[in-house]
């Protein structure tokens, strides 16, 4: 027999815990955030609205995240998991030119590899490893809102009936969370910068992918089975992303005015983007799709401020840069180290805050911007690409290149010169013909020549 809840009872129940760190979002962001700082010793509570594992696209890794890996102890969870990256391919539409690129020949190069991941698999491990690490993790808990004053925030959560508690055992459920300081890194739709109405969009970079994933396709031979490809057309570019246990993920990217003016369904505008680029569908051969076609929609954003008083924004919720170069897993990553980072120094030196916040948004502002450059300069014009497949050791260039295809977003001068010249080449091009042009334009099965890749 059950008796009802006695006022004492309840209140127990109804208890606001403390901690010090309350990260909304349980994703790469605040997953790594969540690990290094319970490895610390510090309280931690992870609230995550969705229930993983959850579908989530972004697949493919930089080595340049490779170090962090380490530091949380994932090494061998991704050996185990997933499969080694060393590289990537860029080729244009035409069948013309393609270029090879290995992280091994990357300017200051850390390592030779990264992972392709599942990201439903790759999230869920992360967020099981800050449980384990001894963060209190909590799936489908809303954040609906968090209120700040001197010593720290109030968060009102809202609890799924389904809801898990994972890490402590004993965990009371409340509805309140008390927090010294917040990590916002719920994404898009981030709970602080809803709140304070930070999100201002770029509204030349209005992207749409659509993408799938497929079983059965041939692989090459030794590394060059693991690289990312890349199909540059005029108007858009496609993805194939080798993943572990025989799958790949294909898709495309393009103007979202486009595909809503196609009057077409997603699956309708994908089968046929595919038909009408051969690379890519002769690349898919006799494999086949074996899931939904999804969208997402790819609106390249930035939040004006990444820190406050109390609070500091991580990941998606910071800012999303176009994925073209796969930059948003070492975004999210880079972000919840620093995080991580700045908030176990400011929970032992309070006065440290305001510069230290400072420091962190600097920081993670730097690495986007690094991005949005390289994104602009993709999406400007044909240029980037007939200068990117004209491969010369003239300054060392290349490596350069590589390097920051690689996550070296660091600011040292010898890449950072080069990659100026990199960009002053590019903008050269649009006036004079330095490179061969290209159509970037698809043609028939019989004119297509094979492709000639070179490394760069």
């Amino acid at each position: 027999m059950r008796y009802p809840l006695l006022p004492r009872e309840l209140g127990y129940f109804l208890a606001v815990e403390s901690y010090d760190v309350a990260i909304i979002g349980g994703g790469p962001a605040g997953s790594t955030a969540a690990i290094l700082l319970s490895k610390a010793g510090r309280r931690v509570i992870v609230l995550e609205r969705d229930k993983f594992p959850r579908f989530h696209i972004g697949e493919s890794l930089l080595p340049f995240s490779m170090q962090t890996f380490t530091r949380l102890g994932l090494q061998e969870k991704l050996r185990a998991g997933f499969l080694e990256k060393f590289g990537g391919e860029i080729a244009e539409a035409g069948g013309e030119k393609a270029a090879k690129f290995y992280f091994k020949d990357g300017f200051g190069s850390r390592t030779d590899r990264s992972y392709q991941v599942t990201r439903s698999k790759f999230d869920k491990m992360l967020l099981d490893h800050a449980a384990e690490s001894g963060a209190e993790v909590r799936e489908e808990t809303l954040v609906e809102n968090v209120d700040f004053d001197r010593d720290g925030a109030m968060l009102s959560l809202r609890r799924d009936a389904r809801s898990r508690v994972l890490g402590r055992a004993e965990a009371r459920l409340s509805e309140n969370t008390r927090a010294c300081y917040v990590v916002d890194a719920s994404g898009r739709n981030s709970v602080i910068g809803n709140k304070f109405k930070l999100k201002k969009s770029y509204q030349h970079l209005q992207k749409l992918s659509l993408f799938a994933h497929y079983e059965g396709l041939e692989r090459e031979e030794g590394i060059d089975a693991t690289l990312t490809r890349m199909v540059r057309t005029l108007q858009s570019w496609f993805w194939v992303i080798p993943l572990e246990n025989d799958r790949t993920s294909i898709g495309v990217v393009l103007e979202a005015a486009d595909f809503k003016s196609s009057g077409l369904s997603a699956e309708e505008f994908f089968e046929r983007a595919i038909a009408e680029q051969p690379l890519v569908r002769n690349r898919i051969g006799a494999g086949r799709r074996v899931s939904q076609v999804y969208t997402a929609a790819d609106f390249s954003y930035r939040s004006e401020r990444l820190a406050g008083d109390r609070w500091l924004l991580a990941g998606d919720a910071a800012g999303f840069i176009d994925p073209v170069f796969s930059s948003g897993v070492f975004l999210a990553v880079l972000a919840g180290e620093q995080a991580a980072d700045v908030l176990h120094e400011v929970l032992d030196h309070p006065k440290r805050a305001r510069r230290l916040f400072r420091h962190y948004e600097r920081l993670v502002n730097r690495a986007m911007d690094v991005y949005l450059r390289f994104v602009e300069s993709w999406y400007g014009g044909k240029e980037f690409i007939e200068v990117f497949l004209t491969p010369t050791e003239l300054f060392q260039i290349p490596p350069a290149v590589n390097a920051v295809l690689g996550g070296n977003i660091g600011n040292r001068f010898a890449i950072r010169w080069r990659m100026e010249l990199f960009y002053l080449i590019v903008r050269l091009q649009r006036r004079w013909t330095l490179c061969p042009r290209l159509s970037l334009m698809p043609k028939s099965d019989g004119q297509t020549a094979p492709l000639k890749p070179a490394s760069i």
